[in-house]
C-alpha cells in the first residue's frame, strides 16, 4: 500500500546508484508526532491486518521485538548523525526510484540533490513479508524521492561547489600565476 511521507531528513541515500544490496535505497528519519506519522502507522497496521488477519496483534509484537517493522525507533542508532530522539524508515528497491526537485523536474547524480541530510518527500509502498528465507517483516519498496530543502548534511555529504567559487582565470596565465 503506497504512503508518501513529507518533509523527513534523507540518510544513506543511494538513490542513482545501487547500494552494497544491488538496490536503490535510503534511510528517512521522521520526528515523533511529526504530520503523517499517523497516516504511516495506520498503512503499516492495515498492510499486517490483510497479511495476517486474527493473528496481526501477536505478530506486530514479534516484529516490534524483533526489530522487524518499517517503523524503526532512531535511539538504537543513536551513534548515527540525526537518528537519536528519532524515528526511521527504510525503504530500498531494485528499480530505480523517480527523483525530482521541488518543481517536480528530474534530478541526477551530478545535480548534487538530494543528499544525505537534506529534507525530501518519499514515496513508499509498505508491503509484508513471509517466507522461509527471511521470516516475516513489514517492508517499504521506494518508488520516489522529491527534494524539499537543504539541511545539515550527514557525513561526507553536501551540496557541490558553486561556479562563484572560483575566481575567473584569465587567458594566457599559467600554473605560476595561479600559486
Amino acid at each position: 500500500m503506497k504512503v508518501t511521507i513529507n518533509n523527513v531528513r534523507l540518510s544513506f541515500p543511494s538513490l542513482f546508484e545501487l547500494d552494497k544490496f544491488k538496490k536503490y535505497s535510503g534511510a528517512f528519519l521522521i520526528e515523533p508526532g511529526q504530520k503523517g506519522l499517523a497516516e504511516l502507522e495506520a498503512v503499516c497496521e492495515e498492510v499486517g491486518k490483510a497479511k495476517w488477519g486474527a493473528k496481526w496483534p501477536a505478530i506486530k509484537k514479534e516484529l516490534e521485538a524483533g526489530g522487524k517493522m518499517l517503523i524503526q525507533d532512531g535511539n538504537k542508532k543513536a551513534s548515527q548523525a540525526g537518528y537519536e530522539g528519532m524515528l526511521y524508515v527504510n525503504a530500498s528497491n531494485s528499480v530505480r526510484p523517480l527523483v525530482l526537485d521541488r518543481d517536480k523536474t528530474p534530478l541526477a547524480a551530478g545535480d548534487g540533490k538530494p543528499y544525505a541530510g537534506c529534507k525530501v518527500n518519499a514515496i513508499i509502498d509498505v508491503w509484508a513479508q513471509d517466507n522461509n528465507e527471511f521470516g516475516k517483516r513489514l517492508n517499504g519498496q521506494l518508488q520516489g524521492v522529491q527534494f524539499v530543502e537543504d539541511g545539515d548534511a550527514f557525513g561526507a555529504g553536501g551540496k557541490a561547489a558553486d561556479a562563484s567559487d572560483f575566481e575567473e582565470i584569465a587567458d594566457g596565465a599559467d600554473a605560476d600565476d595561479l600559486a
